[in-house]
């Protein structure tokens, strides 16, 4: 697929602090992308760099083949954006929002009224088009936001946490959507703090940390790269054996037990599995449980951010 969007060593600094450090990925036409990352790890500022809303320090980016610091306003022609705090005008109502995003952008009326009607009702807020956005809650002004930045047809959206704090029912909404519009070509940067969002939504994801891209991937490609991070996992009828002597089973490197249930490490899970098959006939013990695990995004996740965590602890 075509590359849409082109990150070159772009960095930002704000005096003394590297936020972003020479980040380097692309996005291909029709993706979900993620990008992962804790709290000040640059996250925001990448997508304020790539959005026009401040410049880089070093480096570049292109959207759609138009440089963004060159070409801005070609290079923002065909966004949709949708920040992390939903910023419609609180005095206008649902409709009015939904027109005036669509009227600055030049959308002709009968598509703007047409494309507006659809996307209301496609996120739940049509029996609502009279009412003022400050009445609403903030799942429903995420969802205003999002009909804002969608009816004016973009072709790259980001979205910033978009469901964070989010009600259950908003949230899921918002996904579906975002889903139906990929399907149609809608090409998506998504930054996330939810992995179970990322690796339900996205074909690529990328790790930022301290500024600096740590892994960039499938979900898939990335779990798969922490082999040692995949275990067995088994119940037993009564107490666990004790961890020393499950260490002792072939390609196991740690046993952890808590009561009826084991956790075994291991590179070769099939292998492994096959061993407590073995270990509990051999010392008539009843296994109630057996299944291998493959490490999730999670996982993945906190490997490469760890070090960001023990800072924030101490």
């Amino acid at each position: 697929m075509p590359t849409v969007i082109e990150v070159h060593k772009l960095t930002r600094r704000f005096g003394e602090l590297l936020a972003v450090d020479h980040a380097e990925f692309q996005v291909e036409q029709a993706e979900v992308f993620g990008f992962l990352g804790p709290n000040g790890a640059g996250k925001t500022t990448t997508i304020r760099m790539l959005t026009g809303v401040i410049d880089p320090t070093e480096g570049t980016a292109s959207i759609q083949g138009h440089d963004i610091r060159t070409e801005p306003l070609l290079s923002r022609a065909h966004l949709g954006i949708v920040p992390e705090d939903a910023n419609v005008y609180l005095d206008l109502s649902v409709w009015r929002n939904t027109m005036l995003m669509a009227e600055l952008h030049g959308v002709p009326r009968r598509q703007r009224i047409r494309d507006a009607e659809r996307l209301l009702d496609l996120v739940g807020l049509a029996g609502r088009k009279q009412q003022k956005a400050r009445t609403l809650s903030r799942g429903l002004r995420q969802r205003l936001m999002l009909c804002t930045a969608l009816v004016t047809r973009p072709e790259v959206l980001f979205l910033d946490e978009p469901t964070t704090g989010l009600d259950v029912q908003s949230a899921r909404l918002i996904r579906q959507t975002i889903r139906e519009l990929n399907r149609g070509g809608l090409t998506v940067f998504l930054s996330t703090h939810n992995m179970d969002e990322a690796e339900g939504m996205c074909s690529r994801v990328a790790i930022i940390n301290k500024g600096h891209i740590a892994a960039i991937d499938t979900p898939d490609r990335l779990r798969s790269a922490m082999r040692s991070s995949q275990y067995v996992e088994a119940g037993f009828a009564e107490p666990a054996p004790d961890a020393m002597d499950l260490e002792k089973l072939a390609g196991v490197s740690r046993a952890i037990c808590e009561r009826e249930n084991v956790r075994l490490y291991t590179e070769t899970p099939g292998q492994v599995a096959a061993e407590v098959v073995r270990f509990a006939d051999t010392n008539r013990l009843q296994i109630v449980q057996l299944c291998t695990r493959k490490p999730s995004l999670e996982d993945v996740f906190l490997q490469f951010t760890a070090s960001s965590k023990v800072e924030a602890e101490e």
